[in-house]
């Protein structure tokens, strides 16, 4: 037993008592450290690599969000024209009408009656002419044999005349109970759709007045009122007398994207027809007016939308990704890749977006480029290694694509 001990201690320790493998851990870092025994130089980190995208200038229109209303191209109120008991209504609520299609019926009884007076009149007319024609015809010899005085001549020529008269206004008796058996009937005075009826069957109408029966609208086209204060107005014209920014082709027919209430695009595109002269002195708003085709009905007369137009357009301006913009209450900045490799915070004026990118007017020079992704990968001074930056693929990609080899991960996927 103690010869066993004896040949384990031997093999197993130093002559000092330190265990051998103590003593080999202590070789291998004396091995490893320089010359003197110094600890080696700490290595660099490698290069961060960021994705970038290196700015150009180009010219670029300027959209202007405003708000508006819509309204329908065509507006007639549907009114009785004559008074009368309402019989029938010819048509459904809330559908599409023709011009001239009719719409109610008012009892036509009493203006039967009345042009079928009209008419008997004008055929007693017609006949008391022809009695006064033929006495005029044969006094006409008699007063050139002087068998007749003078009197009696003119007296039959007068009422010749006087006969014409009276068919004359027969005629337009006739004609003003035509009209009034035609206002019987109803008719729409444009094309377009027509809400409810404001009257009920057997209702006493146009008794004094012009009862107004229905309401017609015309939404294809349609009409989107447009205010913008005059402050903005008055700062682009100046911007563009100064030469910062040029107007838009096109003058007046500019082109008006719609945004509706839920922050959709409408897919019909709109025109500019006018800007309003005058100044509502109430708000301080201009108003303007576009014309928006509206085939399918999507949009209602009274709806809230807002207008996207190019009033202007910035001949130097520069497009950005809107996740390479900071932006907080102390303004707009972007980080800037250095000569060095390092990077420095550049304030920016931005103006609206367009296209999902941010359109920069102020603060950054052509060939110059701007971090878009691998913010969190910044601290202090480290030295940093441009990627291009390429925009992430829809997420609604062809199911095809998912079985398709996957291409190499870019800098910015794998920031």
């Amino acid at each position: 037993m103690f010869a066993w001990q004896s040949v384990m201690k031997g093999s197993l320790f130093s002559s000092r008592g330190w265990p051998l493998w103590v003593g080999s851990v202590l070789a291998a870092q004396l091995a490893a450290c320089g010359p003197g025994g110094a600890p080696p130089a700490p290595t660099a980190p490698p290069p961060v690599e960021v994705g970038v995208i290196t700015v150009t200038a180009t010219t670029v229109g300027l959209l202007t969000e405003l708000p508006g209303r819509t309204e329908a191209s065509r507006v007639a109120q549907v009114r009785a024209r004559v008074a009368g008991i309402l019989q029938r209504q010819l048509f459904r609520e809330g559908s599409d009408v023709k011009a001239e299609q009719p719409l109610f019926q008012i009892d036509a009884a009493p203006y039967q009656a009345t042009l079928a007076s009209a008419k008997a009149s004008l055929a007693r007319a017609e006949a008391n002419l022809m009695q006064a024609q033929a006495q005029a015809e044969r006094y006409k010899p008699l007063i050139e044999a002087n068998a007749i005085s003078q009197q009696e001549f003119i007296s039959a020529v007068a009422a010749q005349k006087q006969a014409e008269a009276d068919i004359a206004a027969a005629k337009a008796a006739v004609l003003t109970a035509q009209i009034n058996l035609g206002y019987a009937s109803v008719t729409s005075p444009i094309a377009g759709r027509i809400g409810r009826a404001l009257v009920t069957e057997g209702a006493l109408v146009g008794q004094g007045e012009a009862t107004q029966l229905a309401l017609v609208q015309q939404i294809d086209p349609m009409y989107v009122n447009i205010t913008q204060p005059v402050a903005d107005v008055l700062r682009l014209r100046s911007a563009i007398a100064s030469g910062k920014l040029k107007t838009v082709a096109g003058g007046e027919s500019a082109a008006v994207r719609i945004v509706l209430d839920d922050g959709s695009v409408y897919a019909q595109t709109a025109k500019l027809l006018f800007s309003d002269l005058s100044v509502d002195p109430s708000s301080g708003q201009i108003s303007l007016r576009a014309e928006v085709p509206n085939p399918k009905g999507v949009l209602l007369p009274g709806m809230y939308v807002r207008a996207r137009l190019e009033q202007a357009a910035a001949s130097a301006a520069m497009l950005l990704p809107q996740q390479a913009v900071e932006r907080s209450t102390q303004g707009d900045s972007v980080k800037v890749l250095g000569a060095d490799g390092g990077f420095s915070s550049r304030p920016v004026k931005v103006s609206a977006a367009k296209d999902g990118q941010w359109v920069v007017l102020e603060g950054l020079k052509p060939g110059e480029q701007v971090i878009v992704e691998g913010f969190q990968k910044l601290q202090g001074k480290s030295k940093l290694k441009p990627v291009p930056w390429t925009a992430a693929a829809p997420a609604s990609a062809p199911a095809s694509a998912a079985s398709a080899p996957a291409a190499p991960a870019s800098a910015a996927a794998r920031s």
